[in-house]
């Protein structure tokens, strides 16, 4: 995508967000909306200035349990999706648990796990793990599933064995599609970290939002959340950063060079 082509892919989100904004802005100065209730956006820029050094403090303890939750995460479901398509009766045993586990919520495994677990950091990571393979494993196995029929017969006919069906044909297909997965893990990553963080965490974003709350200071969660909303987006931007380096040889949309 060329400098133009993303120009008109971002600039209308860009300019509802100015809007916003402004509109938030002006409510707050014009006394429709109490600045204690919520900050302008103003107000609480010059907060996040004034916290800076604490905020960053925060938010790395929370950049560290999403990244390792996140490469935790994405390394079993690529494993658990491989070992469920290889094992035709793993899959039907197993796929319809992983389903019905998505739809536990998180916030409720979370005490579980510390009951078990602790107030560590362990019991933190498990709960990001929870969130970030199920769509990296269905992403895969969507991948191994669209392998092309037609190149699948021919491996066939030529002889080769499943195992070099899956790792010269199935695996190398997937990849595409594990590249989706990885992007919608990135995009939790950082939430379910800071979710985590609420359970009994002495450092981190979602620890430094409750702190916030029970001290009134709404401007500095409203910081916590903007800074939430940024590294969510970093984190998903280097993951499609990587994708173009990684998926080179996919063609760009409608029919022109990648």
């Amino acid at each position: 995508m060329g400098n133009k082509g993303w120009y008109h892919a971002v600039w209308p989100s860009l300019l509802l967000v100015i809007l916003i904004l402004a509109a938030w802005q002006l409510s707050v100065d014009s006394g429709v909306v109490p600045e204690w209730q919520l900050p302008s956006p103003t107000t609480i820029v010059t907060e996040m200035v004034d916290v800076w050094p604490r905020l960053m403090d925060n938010a790395w303890a929370t950049v560290e349990l999403a990244l390792v939750g996140f490469g935790g995460g994405a390394a079993a479901g690529i494993i658990l999706a491989a070992i469920l398509h290889l094992i035709p009766f793993v899959r039907r045993a197993v796929y319809p648990l992983l389903v019905v586990t998505q739809n536990v919520p998180v916030i409720a495994i979370g005490p579980i796990l510390t009951i078990w677990l602790g107030y560590g950091v362990l019991p933190k990571l498990i709960l990001v793990w929870i969130v970030c393979f199920f769509p990296v494993s269905v992403a895969m196995l969507n991948g191994f599933k669209d392998t092309d029929p037609t190149l699948r017969n021919y491996m066939r006919m030529i002889g080769a064995g499943d195992w070099q069906l899956f790792t010269r044909l199935e695996l190398p297909n997937a990849v595409t599609h594990l590249f989706s997965g990885l992007k919608i893990a990135a995009s939790y990553a950082v939430l379910s970290a800071v979710v985590a963080e609420w359970l009994g965490a002495d450092k981190g974003l979602g620890h430094y939002m409750i702190l916030s709350s029970k001290g009134y200071e709404p401007a500095r969660v409203f910081a916590s959340v903007f800074l939430i909303v940024a590294l969510s987006l970093a984190l998903f931007g280097l993951v499609a950063l990587v994708e173009r380096f990684v998926i080179r040889w996919r063609p760009a949309k409608g029919g022109g060079r990648a």
